[in-house]
């Protein structure tokens, strides 16, 4: 199996260690460095060349498009991984592979990792002469509890029970969940994504930056509701699905 050898380039930890354990998952994928400070990664790059750079564009002191102009050449194949879409055009003009929208699913990680693997010179070549290979089985994830899920928050997956979440609360590509016993928990997640994770109902999407847990609801008033104290307010766009929410859950 032809092994692939990359790097990471990013600024925010819990992102640098989200892509540290894509790359894990990966059995043809070899990490050589990761690094949270641009220039470190710029040195260690011009002198240990990989295949694949995994790179942020908005990066203090050296941005991810400044960095990739002063790589030597030829240089890596570049994925830029960003959480903004204005710079993907002028990354295609740097000849980038891919361009990922953060947050990052693990799926949309491998197909970017698979098109570098086929893009480069020795790809075609080692298809047409390896030998037959037994499938790889890729194990994203065991299977989620009905109870509970797991999150990555710093360095670990912190298990949360779905029991002791209040209530979810979206900053830009981050979600903050408040919990009963184990106060704030932050992670690089999507809404979308938890939404498929929790049970639909024990939990309701109230706004664009909120879910709360319905057991959890202490009042109603004039579109907004009270979770542990805070009101949180109803969007427009979820106002008529919480309200049948509502009245089946007893409302009299």
């Amino acid at each position: 199996m032809q092994r692939l050898t990359c790097a990471i380039l990013d600024d925010e930890p819990l992102a640098l260690d989200l892509l540290a354990d894509y790359c894990a998952q990966i059995p043809f994928l070899e990490l050589r460095g990761q690094f949270h400070d641009a220039l470190v990664g710029l040195a260690f790059l011009q002198d240990h060349p990989v295949d694949v750079v995994f790179i942020d564009i908005h990066m203090p002191r050296l941005t991810g498009l400044q960095l990739v102009q002063l790589l030597p050449s030829p240089g890596p194949r570049i994925v830029f991984t960003t959480a903004y879409d204005q710079y993907a055009v002028q990354s295609y003009t740097l000849n980038a592979t891919d361009y990922l929208l953060k947050p990052i699913a693990f799926e949309r990680f491998l197909q970017a990792v698979t098109k570098v693997r086929q893009a480069l010179p020795h790809a075609a070549t080692a298809v047409a002469t390896a030998p037959a290979a037994a499938p790889v089985e890729v194990v994203v994830a065991a299977a989620a509890p009905t109870d509970a899920m797991f999150v990555k928050n710093e360095h670990r997956l912190q298990r949360v029970a779905f029991d002791d979440i209040l209530y979810i609360e979206g900053m830009k590509e981050y979600l903050l969940l408040h919990t009963a016993s184990a106060g704030k928990i932050l992670t690089l997640q999507s809404f979308r994504r938890v939404e498929e994770v929790l049970p639909p109902e024990r939990f309701a999407r109230i706004h664009k930056s909120f879910l709360v847990a319905l057991s959890r609801i202490e009042h109603v008033e004039r579109g907004k509701v009270q979770v542990a104290g805070r009101l949180l307010p109803v969007g427009d766009t979820y106002r008529e699905s919480f309200g049948e929410l509502i009245r089946a859950h007893n409302q009299l």
